[in-house]
């Protein structure tokens, strides 16, 4: 015998209400399929983190407004972003495009807003461009030196004393000093760097007897034309170069001191015998168009 019928409180029977159980199935089928469609997002999610990242970044720009960066389009980009992470590429950016200031301007990476204002207009007027005034590369050169003692702020915050002491960095009025005349009151370098200035005064005067000018003889390393670098990142500017190193055994060999080849590329950096702002950085192009007026 078979089973009577199932029925439910009000006496109807259960089979009534198959429709239900239909409609439940539909609903059931309805999430099965969202469910399924689910594991597409985190891809889409994929794609809006790599646009997103990419609106913060910006090719070599010398100004604060960016533009979407090329890694970002391509699928190799992509990995890279995934594997090394957007603060790994924003930390990149940084490296390459230096800090945005409040004049829209993007400069080197050791140049930043909080940079004491000298060591800004040191970055923004001097550095890089080219110099050709005896007494001022004579300056340039003794200042670099100091380097092994002082850094560039604390050079250029002293760099008025250094002119009172050193009479405005005149090679033949140095040249006439004694050491007990060169004393230094507020102490700005060590008695050997004091010594070292003298002595390359007397020196610069032999080379421009022999050459003319310090300029002619100095620039004439470099064909009388800047060196033009294209570094996007801080770490690609060198400490020297074979120029640098050249140039470092012919003076030493002429008698100068505190000449070390990291010391005359970074007089040949501040001189403008070569151009080392970033390309990012706004200097990089005036430096470029200061050059080229002189020529």
């Amino acid at each position: 015998m078979s089973a009577p019928p199932r029925v439910d409180s009000a006496g109807s029977k259960l089979q009534q209400k198959q429709p239900v159980k239909k409609h439940l199935s539909d609903n059931a089928k309805s999430l099965t399929f969202t469910a399924k469609r689910m594991p597409l997002s985190p891809s889409i999610l994929r794609r809006n983190g790599v646009s997103m990242n990419a609106s913060y970044s910006s090719e070599a720009s010398s100004s604060c407004e960016s533009s979407p960066l090329s890694i970002a389009s391509s699928s190799s980009g992509k990995r890279a972003l995934r594997r090394s992470g957007s603060n790994s590429l924003r930390g990149n950016l940084t490296e390459e495009r230096g800090d945005c200031f409040s004049d829209g301007r993007r400069r080197c990476a050791w140049i930043t807003p909080k940079s004491d204002q000298c060591y800004i207009a040191f970055h923004d007027e001097e550095w890089g461009v080219p110099v050709h005034d005896d007494k001022k590369l004579f300056e340039l050169l003794s200042l670099s030196g100091a380097l092994a003692e002082l850094s560039w702020k604390d050079i250029l915050s002293k760099r008025q004393s250094f002119r009172e002491v050193f009479m405005d960095f005149d090679p033949a009025a140095i040249s006439e000093l004694t050491n007990k005349k060169i004393t230094s009151p507020d102490s700005l370098l060590s008695e050997q760097k004091l010594r070292s200035i003298l002595e390359n005064a007397n020196q610069v005067r032999k080379i421009i007897v022999e050459f003319g000018s310090f300029d002619k003889y100095i620039w004439n390393f470099v064909n009388h034309k800047p060196t033009q670098s294209r570094s996007r990142y801080q770490r690609q500017v060198p400490a020297k170069t074979s120029k640098a190193e050249l140039i470092s055994k012919d003076l030493v060999r002429r008698g100068f001191r505190s000449v070390s080849p990291t010391v005359i590329y970074s007089f040949m950096q501040t001189a403008g015998l070569t151009n080392d702002h970033l390309t990012s950085c706004f200097r990089h192009h005036e430096c470029m168009s200061k050059d080229e007026a002189v020529s």
